[in-house]
């Protein structure tokens, strides 16, 4: 393959996800409707969580800034991919595609920090339900959140600007459905091996490292909730933890697979798969796993609701 120049603003070209599948047409339309689902779904648990005092705690807080990147993620992809489809122009601008990556990236790795963060936040109120209120303060949420965004960021950051620097061979075809690290690895010229170790690196810090926190901990909440004399509260306990195990597993599943698999970036189509699953199915399947399955969150929609015909 040729050469080209990287200092210009030349795009690049979205192969898409899946070219040999039949009925293409009709999975992206399922997709969009699941990404609309998404959309209201995480809108919805916001504009609660904001309207509602009753869901003004840490632990609503903490999910609002999940759901909050979850509709970054998805709709910094999505819509994209969508367009892309439509009007069969395939091009993306180096800016677009370098947005896509900082964005995807920041909030992947924003996200692994809340949910350890989120972890942590449930050990205290379990296993030290007394200084709860002093430990998980509105100051300490807050912190909690910047921690969040800001070192989903900064990381990002970085890596976007590595990637994009690397020479590009032509033709600058992208066998995916939207601009991803590894994908761009795919078609770079250079020998990236040390950069490979560098992202495998990042992944362990990103991802094993949080979830040996968030497994550790959970080892001393199910030690504590086997303590409880009370029924229900084991019951209460046990079902928030549930779902936030529930959570886990959907944000550092998919993540794991596709980073710290050796020669990731030469499987595209299960890394596609993979994707799919983490920008459409993921932001989905959040609200509803821990959210309007709960008690606290159906009252407050209730209350909007009856607020709402009232007012009519």
């Amino acid at each position: 393959m040729g050469r080209v120049n990287e200092t210009g603003t030349t795009g690049f070209i979205l192969l898409g996800f899946f070219p040999e599948l039949g009925h293409i047409t009709a999975v992206v339309a399922l997709i969009l409707l699941v990404y609309v689902a998404a959309l209201t779904g995480n809108t919805l648990l916001i504009l609660l969580i904001w309207l509602d005092s009753q869901l003004h705690t840490p632990m609503y807080f903490l999910l609002s800034q999940l759901s909050l990147m979850d509709l970054t993620l998805t709709s910094s992809v999505i819509p994209k991919m969508a367009a892309n489809f439509f009007s069969g122009w395939r091009d993306i601008s180096f800016l677009a595609c370098g947005t896509q990556i900082f964005f995807s990236l920041t909030v992947a790795i924003a996200e692994c920090i809340l949910i350890t963060l989120m972890c942590f936040d449930r050990y205290v109120a379990i296993c030290n339900p007394l200084r709860y209120p002093i430990i998980v303060s509105p100051r300490v949420c807050l912190q909690m959140a910047a921690i969040s965004w800001t070192g989903g960021a900064l990381t990002s950051l970085g890596h976007t600007v590595f990637t994009l620097h690397f020479q590009i061979c032509s033709p600058r075809e992208i066998p995916h459905f939207f601009c991803e690290v590894m994908a761009v690895l795919r078609i770079v010229c250079e020998d990236i091996s040390a950069y490979e170790k560098a992202v495998v690196v990042t992944s362990i810090l990103v991802l094993l490292l949080p979830l040996s926190l968030i497994l550790s901990s959970y080892v001393l909440i199910f030690l504590a909730v086997l303590q409880m004399n009370s029924s229900e509260g084991r019951s209460k306990a046990l079902a928030t933890c549930s779902s936030h195990l529930c959570v886990v597993s959907l944000y550092f599943g998919p993540g794991m697979f596709i980073y710290m698999r050796p020669g990731a970036a030469k499987t595209p189509r299960l890394n596609q798969g993979l994707f799919l699953f983490g920008t459409v199915l993921t932001p989905l399947l959040n609200p509803l796993a821990y959210s309007f399955r709960n008690k606290d969150v159906l009252g407050a929609l209730k209350r909007l609701m009856g607020r709402c015909l009232s007012s009519t």
